[in-house]
């Protein structure tokens, strides 16, 4: 974590959604722009499963962010004019509370003996951040990916707290074909011999498997015309070929993403997430999206996807947008033919950030 992080330890037990508790707990949180007097104008950023707080670089930590093209001042989240707050999601490695945590009643790291994680755990324990820092109404809530799961569950356990709400590439559960790849990445990872049940080492990293599990990862945020456009069938000459080696440029550019994420994320980390993402269903206490957002939202929505993502498919986006003009919301919606497919928010910036910065003014 860089210097621009900070930690909020919440000494009090926390009751988790899916039972079991953590008798404490510490959220890294960033922020960006000023709150003003009347702490008003806040828009809580909630990230993917494995970026950090660091959306945006500062003059406190000048490393480029996960979203940097995206929020700054002049950008389409605008610095200037908002206090922009990204919180670590609880169950991470990059500064929260996790598996990869320090169990303090046996001086180890949680692994799996963590209580089981839901959505919904991270939407409460960022609510303790923006208590913590006296904020009562949020201006906007913004939730990209599994962000977008979590602004959901925020709306559900926290109704009409936020003046705006954008859901951005993701929806109100997961489809079979998400589940379907996200449960493949986690069999990677168990079934590595070095993974053993969660007692690996850092010297005996479940190397095989995480990198599986990022290959496949890749696969899923990309489009097949992109890769068409970007690869073709062209050659590679970056690794040393084998005899069932990599033999095209497609290759190595997933092994070369592969051994950058091995060892910046934790495994059980990883496994906790993802399986909170596949639990997922906002309307687990409402009967329907248009009865959770009748209850617990009122204001200016924005929903955006694209139609190449595979893991959030644009049909998902428009049921979201249906349900929310169903129950007389001020939503936009935008469907964006982006060939970048679900990571297409995070490069994509000159088709999402108009709509963005629009919707904010």
């Amino acid at each position: 974590m860089g210097p621009a992080t900070n930690y909020y330890v919440h000494r009090h037990a926390f009751p988790l959604y899916r039972g079991g508790s953590l008798a404490s707990l510490q959220l890294a949180w960033e922020s960006w722009g000023t709150l003003n007097a009347e702490r008003s104008n806040a828009v809580l950023l909630f990230t993917g499963l494995s970026p950090g707080a660091h959306a945006a670089s500062s003059e406190r930590d000048p490393e480029p962010g996960w979203w940097e093209d995206m929020v700054g001042p002049g950008k389409p989240i605008d610095t200037d004019r908002w206090f922009v707050l990204c919180v670590n999601s609880l169950g991470s490695c990059k500064g929260s509370t996790g598996p990869a945590s320090i169990n303090p009643e046996t001086g180890r790291p949680w692994r799996l003996s963590f209580p089981e994680l839901a959505i919904d755990d991270v939407a409460r324990a960022t609510r303790l951040v923006v208590d913590h820092l006296g904020i009562e109404r949020l201006a906007a809530i913004v939730g990209p990916s599994m962000g977008g799961l979590t602004a959901l569950a925020w709306i559900k356990h926290f109704p009409d707290s936020a003046d705006r709400m954008a859901l951005i590439s993701t929806a109100c559960s997961a489809t079979p074909m998400a589940i379907a790849i996200r449960s493949l990445q986690r069999e990677a990872i168990v079934t590595d011999r070095n993974f053993r049940d969660g007692r690996y080492t850092e010297d005996d990293w479940p190397e095989v498997g995480m990198r599986i599990a990022r290959k496949l990862g890749m696969i899923s945020y990309r489009s097949a015309s992109e890769w068409q456009d970007r690869f073709g069938r062209r050659p590679q000459d970056y690794f040393p070929t084998t005899p069932f080696g990599m033999r095209f440029e497609v290759e190595s550019y997933l092994e070369t993403h592969a051994r950058k994420f091995v060892g910046s994320f934790d495994p059980c980390c990883y496994l906790y997430l993802s399986r909170a993402m596949d639990l997922f269903d906002s309307c687990d206490s409402d009967k329907g999206l248009r009865a959770l957002f009748r209850r617990s939202f009122s204001g200016k929505a924005l929903v955006i996807g694209v139609e190449t993502d595979l893991l959030f498919p644009l049909w998902q986006q428009r049921e979201l947008a249906a349900a929310l003009e169903a129950e007389d919301a001020e939503v936009e919606f935008h469907a964006l033919a982006s060939a970048q497919g679900h990571d297409a928010f995070l490069v994509d910036f000159e088709r999402f950030g108009p709509p963005i910065s629009a919707w904010l003014d």
